[in-house]
């Protein structure tokens, strides 16, 4: 059997502004994958990540060159040691996904060995900004069961306080972005205890984070930067309490999977998170996140224009994809 592959940008218009520690972007810039046998396309769809040195273009010449291989019958096995992890992987092993679902007529769920998935409550983000902008912000959202708020200053004290006095009963997830430091740590620390956080992402640089094996942690701690793949879970016990599993990072749903059930095994506590994207980069994610901690899939909701069709959201909760989008 003979495939295509084709990748391509697409840009997707954020509803204002997206700002967290390292900058602001108004533009969602994915790449998306299709690979096709004629009769069934499958799709993935990946967000290149500066931090991690991504472009649109990197990904693409990474797509590029496992093309031949992918047309002459790589498998999503041999996938994994063909690419390094990160997003180029991440298109391409969720379309090889995609397409054997359609080929035999079976959702990505029954191919996986997984339950049939159920709608979960997201978190929804809300970018940092002045400590009032972000009160008015998390008053405004503060229907929703389960808010991400984007911290990363030297004192943001006034950030969280701010945000929790404007949403009193939604759970809290703060996510620093690498923009604390050791010094700071026991001063945010104690303020995000008083001030009913559920959970902190990243507070420290990645690679700088031998502090957190040193100091009380009042609130669990969860890696993001830190963590990219199930061999980098071992050395994250003693300082981390959960990993944010993200496909552009995993490279993939395969790696996302072995990489949860890893975690569990390490008594980590499992959050599924996302870059800024549409609901076909949130779809295989879906499947990570049946039984996670926390779930952070908000993307196409920080979108002004997602795919069609798109994921549904119904309040606080995220549905399962429709298999015209993926799976």
């Amino acid at each position: 059997m003979s495939l295509s592959l084709d990748a391509a940008v697409e840009h997707f218009p954020i509803a204002g502004t997206f700002t967290i520690s390292r900058g602001s972007k108004t533009t969602a810039s994915v790449v998306t994958c299709r690979i096709s046998d004629g009769t069934h396309t499958g799709s993935g769809e990946c967000v290149p990540y500066g931090r991690y040195g991504e472009t649109v273009d990197s990904v693409l010449a990474e797509i590029a060159s496992i093309r031949p291989r992918i047309e002459a019958g790589l498998t999503r096995v041999e996938l994994q040691r063909q690419m390094k992890p990160g997003a180029a992987r991440n298109a391409v092993d969720c379309a090889l996904w995609d397409l054997e679902a359609k080929q035999k007529n079976k959702p990505v769920h029954a191919l996986a060995g997984i339950a049939s998935p159920d709608a979960l409550t997201t978190a929804y983000t809300l970018s940092l900004a002045e400590p009032d902008a972000m009160r008015e912000q998390a008053a405004k959202y503060a229907h929703r069961a389960l808010l991400k708020i984007k911290v990363g200053t030297p004192d943001d004290a006034a950030r969280i306080r701010a945000v929790r006095a404007g949403a009193p009963e939604s759970r809290i997830i703060l996510d620093a972005n690498e923009g604390w430091t050791p010094e700071t740590l026991a001063y945010h620390f104690a303020i995000c205890a008083e001030e009913r956080i559920d959970l902190i992402e990243q507070p420290l640089p990645a690679g700088r984070d031998e502090a957190l094996a040193t100091i009380a942690r009042p609130v669990p701690i969860c890696a993001d930067e830190s963590v990219h793949a199930t061999e980098d879970l071992a050395a994250l016990v003693g300082r981390y309490d959960a990993v944010n599993i993200k496909l552009d990072k995993t490279g993939g749903l395969t790696e996302a999977l072995r990489m949860r059930d890893e975690a569990v095994s390490l008594g980590l506590k499992v959050m599924v998170g996302c870059m800024v994207g549409s609901s076909l980069a949130m779809a295989p994610a879906i499947l990570v996140a049946q039984g996670a901690d926390f779930v952070d899939l908000d993307g196409p909701l920080l979108l002004a224009e997602d795919r069609t069709p798109g994921l549904r959201y119904e309040a606080s909760l995220v549905f399962p994809p429709e298999p015209r989008l993926w799976g």
